[in-house]
This record gives structure tokens, sequence and C-alpha cells, in this order.
């Protein structure tokens, strides 16, 4: 059997020591999960530019991004192998509106272990709940 592998790039946009977090629709995969928002990187894309074009076709917002990819987490799934790639984004005076997601909050760092997150966010969520954010 040929599991498929399936490059994601995830913002963890900060903004007033909180972070911005989306919960997924009820229908399809991971069903009302928490994530980073973000999506499917394109052939031919980088990461930056993935999340920058999911962003806004997502949550119709723009963000200021780290060059560096904070955290990579490879995770498999019954579907198939999510490469997640996950970048420190600073809001860009804009606040985003929900099109896919069933909810979202700004959430405090150690408010983040209390959601249900998707299973590749997981150590993406333990490592930030115990970073202090003015660092990042």
């Amino acid at each position: 059997m040929k599991t498929s592998i399936i490059h994601v790039s995830g913002a963890i946009i900060i903004h007033d020591n909180k972070i911005f977090c989306t919960q997924r629709n009820e229908t399809g995969t991971l069903p009302l999960k928490w994530e980073f928002p973000g999506g499917k990187i394109e052939p031919g894309e980088t990461p930056h530019q993935a999340l920058q074009r999911e962003l806004i076709e997502e949550l119709d917002l723009t963000v200021n991004m780290n060059n560096d990819i904070y955290m990579e987490v490879r995770h498999e799934y019954d579907f198939g192998i999510v490469n997640l790639s996950t970048i420190i984004c600073r809001l860009n005076n804009t606040k985003p509106i929900l099109k896919e997601h069933h909810n979202a909050k700004w959430v405090l760092p150690n408010e983040l272990l209390v959601l249900d997150w998707a299973p590749a966010d997981i150590p993406i969520v333990n490592q930030l709940a115990q970073e202090s954010l003015e660092a990042l």
C-alpha cells in the first residue's frame, strides 16, 4: 500500500502575548480538532508562500512571518503522513475572518493544553506552552 505524504505549513500567530488557534469544521478530516491555521504546500511553493496563500484564502489575513521554520513535525494518520512546518508570525493590522473554520480563539501559552488538538500539532503545542512568546 502506498502512503501519501502531505506537506503542510502552519502559522503560529502571536499578538498581545496570545496565540491564534483555529478549530476545524464538523465535516472532513479531523472534525472539530484545534490546529494552527495553514494548509497544504502546493508543488513549487515554499512553506512561507503556502502559508501566505492559505491564510488569505481561509482567514482573509496577512501576517509578518519569521524567516526560519519554528518546528517541524511528522505524524502518521490513517489517511497519510503529514509533514507539518510551523512558522512564527505576527499580526499585520488585520483581523482574521473565518471562512472555513468552525471556531477560532486567542489563547495564552498555558491555555493551549486545554484544547483538543489535531495530533500533528501536539508536539508544537507542548513546546509553545513552555516558551516565552516575547523571545520568539
